[in-house]
């Protein structure tokens, strides 16, 4: 693992407002880092403000007090350096799987030859070799999702950043689409921070999980990951992977519990 820090959280906190002006404090002061080619993965009960936090990183919503610096910058706004994926599928439905893979290239000015080269990569590395040239509705969510994150990478952002992307596949499709995840990370050494309330997911593809508490959000405590790669899903069975979840597992309900007494 590389000691570059790539992304510092300093202080962050999140308050949102109301028309009628009741304030709603989402995140209180977080301060977060993580370095480059990690694999971190937040994990929290719903509602806590993970997904704040992703989005503050992406640029797509201001924090309150402190700030994000990404490579020693400051985040001001949403820019190509964060590829971002969501949980719904954010795809234009007018275009190809091709045409939405190079839409970034696109925009950037990329000469043709050289958005047809990294596209049909990400195609061949995601697994949707022959459906280039689909609609995104003619395809399923998981294919979907592929396209997603294939458009985010080809990209090539300093980090990617991704908000419950598997949450609405099913569980079969969810399982491969964890490996195809974990095994392009290892491939392209790419930092990522990813965002999921699934306890096993967190811990199958990160090396290390960030617990939240219940809202307002803090990280509460951090824990390391330190299974080898590459990761099978067989590894969600072994009596070490079942430790870190009965730890976790304790974690997370005492926070949903901490959140029903609110």
């Amino acid at each position: 693992m590389s000691s570059h820090l790539k992304l510092s959280v300093q202080g962050v906190s999140r308050v949102f407002t109301s028309p009628k002006g009741v304030q709603t404090q989402a995140l209180t002061p977080i301060d977060f880092e993580v370095r480059e080619n990690d694999f971190v993965t937040i994990l929290g009960p719903s509602g806590c403000g993970k997904s704040t936090l992703l989005r503050i990183v992406a640029g797509l919503d201001q924090p309150s007090t402190g700030q994000v610096l990404l490579d020693g910058q400051p985040v001001e706004g949403p820019g190509a350096d964060r590829g971002m994926v969501f949980q719904s599928y954010t795809l234009f439905p007018w275009l190809t799987i091709e045409q939405n893979i190079r839409f970034g290239l696109r925009e950037r000015g990329l000469p043709e030859a050289q958005q047809k080269e990294r596209a049909d990569y990400f195609i061949a590395k995601v697994g949707l070799r022959g459906f280039e040239q689909h609609f995104p509705k003619q395809l399923s969510g998981g294919m979907q999702q592929r396209t997603a994150i294939a458009r985010a990478l080809a990209n090539d952002p300093k980090i990617l950043l991704l908000d419950e992307p598997f949450g609405a596949l099913d569980n079969q499709t969810r399982v491969l689409m964890q490996e195809l995840l974990l095994g392009i990370w290892e491939s392209a050494q790419k930092t990522v921070l990813f965002v999921t309330h699934d306890i096993d997911e967190a811990i199958f593809m990160a090396n290390r999980v960030a617990v939240f508490s219940a809202r307002p959000g803090r990280i509460k405590t951090e824990i390391a990951v330190d299974f080898p790669h590459p990761r099978h899903y067989t590894l969600k069975t072994t009596p070490e992977f079942m430790a870190i979840k009965a730890r976790l597992t304790e974690e997370i309900r005492a926070e949903s519990m901490a959140a029903a007494e609110h």
